[in-house]
């Protein structure tokens, strides 16, 4: 990749704000090489690593150490299949397993991933009439995974699972509340309390609200530790934070962390906003981290990330961060097998890459029945008549700037084509049918010129650090016919349409017929 005063490097230097952090450490520039395909990773290949920990919309992380073996997962909200499973050896590299959730029960809110007595659970708290949390258990993570159980819980998220000193067990909730669970975990056998009085900032502060959620419980050294995030989870770059407590007895009374927050963002400037919602972990060589997430500066787009930032015990029984703000590499911990991290974005459809690779936006019961590949072809049938009702097929891209393309062929009556999708209102791109174009933009379908390639045509998106063009090929990519509309998406983001999301790639399909999809090609730029 060039560098010049014209990208984020130049912005930064003429506006005298620090560097970005691949431009201090030249070892990230492994995370920029030009026509990279898989998902960015975190690992320089030097003994550091450089935040996000997971690219890319992976919010409200949840992490089970289980003997080696390290398990995570994160908010999936409307996308289906849900709850992807990952796995580590290292706490740096991560594999996908699969989804653990394939039944749509609403709008998916900070899981929370437990093991007891050798069975594991995911209490999944969702947005939906009404509300409530469920639990799903099985009995290896690779699943099979139970149908979702409802705890009936309608006030409450962000469910956090601990172990008392008499070995009942709790989840803790949003608000400093807590609820008893049955032995088997299945059901709860009380009513919430309050316990905690989670603490408060000054109120100078720019924050979005005081929103105590997220509680994540940890028993070390005799003492039961609860880190609780407040501040609200978006809005103002300052307002996410983490703040502890611990306590004797999950019962309380419970006693403030004397340095809350222990983390905040606290100038524009730094490189990860709203940072919060931090659960700690021990490594692989037994010493202490914190994953939790945040949102890259300037970029709400791509969602709240996942961080790993590292933490020290101090003499007095608490802890601390040490990762500063997160702009420079840090050390690994030691000892692990490191796995090939994430995985490839491109797709030559040879299989169906449900719940690992794509994912349905809010899909009916029977979306499934719409997708299958034969013949390394992608075939979609059409649902709606735009992707505002077409349940489109969704990405996680982590890059500020990258392509993708695709080969599309569609039958008469269809509509078909590429996106950048954040919910049904707010989304852009281009599609078309056998005589027009149709160009999508702040979630409207608006003008539609003539279309010169009929039913079959090979299309590419360029999003370039918010900066979208558009590219069509009616001779499979051999020449290419810029279109004659470009986009800037900065505000295709939470901050302006609320839901907690990120702007994805996909493809949809609209109208009549079956469109078929062939060649997916990433490159992040």
């Amino acid at each position: 990749m060039k560098i010049t005063r014209r990208g984020a490097l130049g912005s930064a230097m003429a506006a005298g704000l620090p560097l970005p952090a691949f431009a201090r450490a030249p070892q990230a520039m492994r995370d920029w090489q030009r026509g990279r395909d898989n998902q960015r990773t975190p690992d320089l290949g030097d003994g550091r690593f450089l935040n996000p920990l997971m690219a890319g919309d992976h919010p409200d992380p949840s992490i089970l150490k289980d003997g080696k073996d390290y398990y995570m997962t994160f908010s999936t909200f409307d996308s289906y299949p849900g709850l992807i499973l990952w796995h580590s050896r290292d706490l740096v590299n991560w594999q996908p397993i699969g989804p653990a959730l394939t039944k749509n029960i609403g709008s998916v809110w900070a899981p929370e991933l437990c093991k007891h007595k050798g069975r594991f659970y995911l209490y999944i708290p969702v947005k939906a009439a009404p509300n409530t949390i469920y639990v799903i258990w099985a009995d290896r993570m690779e699943g099979p995974w139970s149908e979702p159980i409802d705890l009936h819980l309608p006030n409450h998220i962000d469910p956090g699972h601990a172990v008392d000193e008499h070995g009942k067990r709790w989840l803790f909730l949003s608000g400093g509340d807590r609820v008893p669970l049955s032995d088997d975990g299945l059901t709860r056998s009380g009513e919430p309390e309050h316990v905690y009085d989670p603490w408060r900032y000054p109120d100078d502060w720019d924050v979005e609200g005081f929103s105590p959620e997220g509680p994540k419980l940890l028993r070390h050294n005799g003492w039961y530790y609860m880190i609780t995030a407040v501040g609200g989870t978006a809005g103002p770059p300052t307002g996410h934070m983490v703040i502890a407590a611990r306590a004797r007895s999950l019962a309380g009374p419970w006693e403030n962390h004397p340095g809350n927050p222990i983390v905040r963002t606290t100038s524009l400037a730094e490189k990860w906003w709203s940072r919060g919602h931090a659960t700690l972990v021990e490594g692989p060589d037994g010493s202490w981290w914190s994953v939790y997430h945040g949102y890259e500066n300037g970029y709400w787009t791509l969602g709240r990330q996942a961080l790993l930032d590292p933490v020290e015990w101090t003499t007095d029984g608490w802890f601390r961060m040490t990762g500063g703000d997160l702009s420079q590499p840090i050390a690994k911990p030691k000892g692990g097998e490191a796995v090939p991290h994430g995985l490839a974005l491109s797709d030559d459809f040879s299989t169906l890459e449900l719940g690992t690779r794509w994912n349905f936006f809010k899909p009916a019961p029977d979306e499934r029945d719409r997708v299958r590949v034969k013949d390394n072809v992608l075939l979609l049938d059409a649902k709606g008549i735009a992707p505002s009702s077409g349940a489109p097929l969704l990405l996680i891209a982590g890059d500020q700037a990258y392509q993708f393309e695709c080969d599309i062929e569609i039958e008469q009556g269809g509509v078909a084509g590429l996106l950048l999708f954040y919910d049904e209102k707010l989304y852009c791109g281009l599609g078309f049918d056998e005589s027009r174009f149709v160009t999508h933009q702040y979630g409207i379908e608006r003008a539609r010129p003539a279309n010169p390639h009929g039913r079959r045509m090979r299309m590419r998106v360029t999003n370039n650090r918010h900066i979208v063009s558009y590219h069509s090929s009616g001779d499979n990519g051999a020449t290419w016919q810029r279109f004659d509309r470009g986009m800037e998406v900065s505000g295709y983001h939470h901050n302006v349409r609320g839901g907690f999301l990120m702007l994805r790639p996909g493809l949809y399909s609209a109208g009549k017929g079956t469109a078929r999809f062939r060649d997916f090609r990433f490159r992040a730029l």
